[in-house]
Formats: structure tokens, sequence, C-alpha cells
């Protein structure tokens, strides 16, 4: 799952950054609105964590321009009177979290939201491959894979498995490349796009 974690408080950010990629998801993190639309515009994010008090461009109209593009949006702010959530709600946010919040809340509020978003069919099928997203296990055949979290991640899409920060040709990718072609076996199922990456 790729998340978008749009806060100016810098500090707040990374904690929420860290917090959600140790529950295994990929984040960016920007921290102001013009910021948000551009990366908004170039990466299909599943969800959007957004402060509605931003710089450069306000969150409400961050939130107005985004909301029903493809990711869902959880406004994450202090202004958490029942009027805000009513007013975010109305803007389009799909979600609304006042600050300050428990994490584990705001850890399972995305994930439901990522279930909702527009996405690619729970069972996902590539010759004799096979990935039962819902159930999280891949099959090869009738023979069932081991697959790490990043390794399933892989055969989902690959953008939404790392984020920003990581560079697709780095040794992590490849190391996580060769170990999952061994695993997936022959005929081989992945190849290598010299200057672009990987595909199936």
């Amino acid at each position: 799952m790729r998340v978008l974690v749009v806060e100016d408080h810098a500090t707040l950010a990374a904690r929420v950054a860290q917090g959600l990629r140790q529950a295994g998801m990929a984040v960016d993190v920007v921290h102001n609105g013009a910021a948000a639309l551009e990366f908004a515009a170039k990466t299909g994010y599943d969800v959007i964590v957004l402060d509605r008090d931003l710089p450069v461009v306000h969150g409400d109209r961050v939130c107005r321009e985004l909301a029903g593009s493809g990711p869902r949006i959880l406004m994450l702010t202090a202004a958490g009177d029942v009027e805000d959530r009513v007013d975010g709600l109305e803007l389009g946010a799909d979600d609304y979290l006042g600050k300050p919040f428990v994490f584990a809340e705001l850890v399972a509020r995305v994930r439901a939201l990522s279930r909702r978003a527009p996405s690619a069919p729970p069972v996902l099928r590539r010759g004799d491959l096979n990935l039962d997203r819902a159930r999280h296990r891949a099959s090869r055949g009738s023979r069932p894979l081991s697959l790490t979290r990043k390794e399933f991640g892989i055969l989902e899409l690959l953008e939404h498995v790392w984020d920003a920060d990581v560079d697709p040709f780095s040794n992590i990718v490849s190391v996580t490349m060769t170990r999952l072609r061994r695993k997936l076996g022959e005929p081989p199922l992945i190849e290598t796009v010299i200057g672009k990456g990987y595909r199936m």
C-alpha cells in the first residue's frame, strides 16, 4: 500500500511516516499543499493522510482538488470539533481523525480506507500465478508460494511497495527481485527491462 503523508510539522510527519512504514506501508512525506498536489499527480497513492492547516496551498483546497480522483483521503488535524469534521467530510475527505490520536487507530483507519480505494480485483492472475489479495496468499499452479510482504507487494504493483526514496535499481530491489524470481520458479515470469525496471 502506498501512502502520502501531508503534514507541515516535520517531527510529527516523520513519526507518522515511521509508524506507517512499520505497519508495512510505503510512505512518502511532503510538508505543504503544493507539494501534495504535485506528488499526487505523479504517483498513484492508495491513501493520503492530510493535515488541514497547510502552508502554500491550504489543506481544504488540496482535499477539494484530490477528492474523487483515486486515493482515499484521511484528514488528520487538530481541528477536531464536530463542525470541523463535518466541514472536512463535505470537502471530500473520506475520513477524519483529530489530533492527538492513538496511533493504532490511525493505522486501522488507513488500512480501512485502502480497502475501499478503487483497485485491482481481489484475486490477480497472470498465467499460472495466482495472488489472493484478501487472504495474502500466492500460488503458482498448484504450488503455494511463501512470500514476504515486499515480495507479495511486488507482484501486485512495484510502485506501491517502496516509497519515493528507494531507487528501483538499488541493491535492495535487486536482491528482493532475485529472491522472488527463485521462489516463482520456471518458466520465468518477471523480466528486466533495461533502463526502466521490471515487467511480468
